[in-house]
């Protein structure tokens, strides 16, 4: 299902509204996906938003080993 903005609030020490925030920008650039339960959102990797992200990465850097550049 993902991991509760509260857990990742916890163990960055950042304020709700900020997570949220982050989150949300990481969700509109497709590398993660949310689901709402109650209350709470939980939000778990995009694994297709990522291959599209490591391929434009590789597509401009070239012959660039893109595992030494983005670390997942």
């Amino acid at each position: 299902m993902g991991v509760c903005v509260s857990h990742i609030q916890a163990k960055t020490g950042l304020a709700q509204s900020t997570v949220s925030t982050y989150m949300a920008t990481l969700e509109r650039a497709g590398l993660v996906r949310s689901t709402r339960v109650g209350k709470w959102t939980h939000y778990r990797r995009d694994e297709e938003g990522i291959a599209r992200l490591i391929e434009t990465i590789r597509r401009s850097v070239g012959s660039a080993d893109v595992a030494d550049i983005v670390r997942l």
